[in-house]
């Protein structure tokens, strides 16, 4: 399985190396880290739910689909789940292929995917005391699905 949700850090070294193979000659990766702000309001911390079965499958999905629509070696992605603090990384994507246009089209079809369609939903934690829960899921089967209870 080359999509993952996980409960703990990631390790970023072993991520790139899985990615490693004679035949590529590019490899293009994506970070996306917990920021202090979503839509005008200041975010202190937030917290990330998944139904981690059906995120899994949905995110094999789209690495198969990033497979056939691209010429990559490899290709994975790890989303966390938890509490985290701002700066933390939430999101890890990362795509290896022969050449780097191959790599940089596929790492962004799976970090746009993977952020439209996979059943994650975030609660913010604003600096007024206020949470909210969004679902990260913009469409496909999950849209409007609601977070875990």
């Amino acid at each position: 399985m080359n999509f993952r949700i996980s409960a703990t850090p990631l390790d970023l070294d072993a991520l790139k190396r899985s990615l490693s193979d004679v035949h590529a000659g590019a490899c293009v990766t994506f970070e996306g880290w917990v920021r202090n702000h979503n839509e005008g309001k200041p975010v202190l911390t937030l917290e990330y739910e998944s139904y981690a079965v059906l995120a899994e499958r949905e995110g094999e999905r789209i690495l198969a689909e990033a497979r056939e629509r691209f010429p990559v070696t490899a290709a994975v992605c790890i989303h966390r789940i938890g509490h985290l603090a701002l700066g933390d990384l939430a999101v890890w994507a990362g795509v290896s292929a022969a050449h780097r246009g191959a790599a940089f089209d596929a790492c962004r079809y799976l970090i746009d995917e993977t952020k439209a369609r996979v059943p994650i939903w975030k609660k913010e934690y604003y600096a007024d005391g206020a949470t909210q829960w969004i679902n990260c899921a913009t469409r496909g089967e999950f849209a409007g699905a609601v977070p875990p209870a």
